[in-house]
């Protein structure tokens, strides 16, 4: 596409982060959530490298999101089920499953003549989920369920509701003919291998975030944005740049206008917080950040001109700092007009 904004996606970083969660899960098969596009990341290409790493169970939210992975033939779980509207498609596609999650859901795989299938239990996170009273019921009785799953709400706090929801789907599993038992995301994993049981599933700890203090230091960093400058000026002592006039130069400052905003996912939270990168140099965002055009002070890299790239310094702990937004919105907000590249 030759677009003026690309993703360096560093495939060995994410390898190595799977590596390490699946370590942490111990005897436990260790999964990988890809929907939202793979994080943004793009669902296919990390479903690839995964795959390749020796993962054998992958995690979307709709029946598109695992259509467009039918190509690569890896095993798929849908975390919202099956609609009406699913159903056709649903039986079409033999590597994939839904993940049922009410009673309506399961009357219609069973109805529709649906097989293998997953079987969410709420314990606690009121979200989806069929409750462990239907289940304890017959509800789920004679479905072909591969995984008996649950969601942690609060894994990512030391919260006592963390225990609760794992004493609760080991307190209903001996009810489900289920091949395995499944709680922990990435958060779960860090909460130590009682929470692993038969499989775990991380989705954010895969792309570089970081959600409890565990996986510091064991979590590298995937994702970096990379811009071009689009035009290299002078501000005067005096000019202010940008939107409301929030900056002001109180001398002669060089800037370069980036081809980044927040129409890209580089939210106005990084105006005058934000950071980019050059040849070691860290070069501080000026003013606002507007829909397609970020202002960098360049006074200390005189070489750099239009059609240059600079790297947007984007380590998610400290992107989150700066923004005030989770690592998760961080990643997926990422947008369309990027070219995606890999390296590693």
């Amino acid at each position: 596409m030759n677009a003026p904004l690309r993703l360096r996606l560093d495939g060995d970083a994410l390898v190595a982060n799977y590596r390490a969660l699946a370590q942490m899960s111990g005897a436990a098969a260790c999964g990988a959530a890809v929907k939202a596009n793979g994080y943004g990341l793009g669902a296919a290409a990390v479903a690839e490298r995964l795959a390749a790493a020796g993962c054998r169970d992958f995690f979307v939210a709709t029946w598109a999101e695992a259509a467009a992975l039918a190509p690569i033939g890896v095993p798929v779980s849908v975390l919202h089920g099956v609609r009406d509207a699913d159903l056709t498609l649903a039986l079409s596609l033999p590597m994939a499953r839904p993940v049922l999650n009410s009673p309506a859901q399961v009357a219609r795989w069973r109805a529709g003549g649906g097989g293998r299938c997953d079987v969410m239990v709420d314990t606690g996170m009121n979200r989806l989920g069929v409750s462990p009273a239907e289940v304890q019921a017959g509800l789920v009785d004679g479905l072909a369920i591969d995984t008996l799953m649950s969601h942690l709400a609060c894994a990512d706090e030391d919260s006592a509701m963390n225990e609760r929801q794992r004493a609760a789907v080991i307190a209903v599993a001996p009810r489900v003919a289920a091949a395995r038992l499944s709680l922990a995301n990435s958060a779960g994993i860090a909460l130590g291998r009682d929470y692993a049981l038969d499989l775990t599933r991380p989705g954010l700890a895969l792309y570089g975030g970081v959600p409890r203090r565990e996986l510091a230091g064991r979590i590298a960093q995937v994702v970096t944005p990379e811009a071009q400058i689009v035009q290299r000026r002078t501000l005067r002592g005096g000019d202010s740049i940008g939107y409301n006039a929030t900056f002001t130069a109180d001398g002669d400052i060089e800037v370069a206008i980036l081809n980044i905003g927040y129409a890209d996912g580089y939210w106005r939270g990084f105006s005058g917080r934000g950071v980019a990168l050059a040849a070691g140099l860290h070069l501080p965002v000026l003013g606002r950040v507007s829909m397609d055009l970020t202002a960098i002070d360049v006074t200390q890299a005189p070489d750099l001109d239009e059609g240059d790239w600079l790297a947007l310094d984007f380590d998610l702990a400290e992107a989150s700092a700066q923004s005030g937004l989770s690592h998760y919105e961080l990643l997926v907000a990422l947008g369309d007009r990027f070219d995606r590249y890999w390296v590693g």
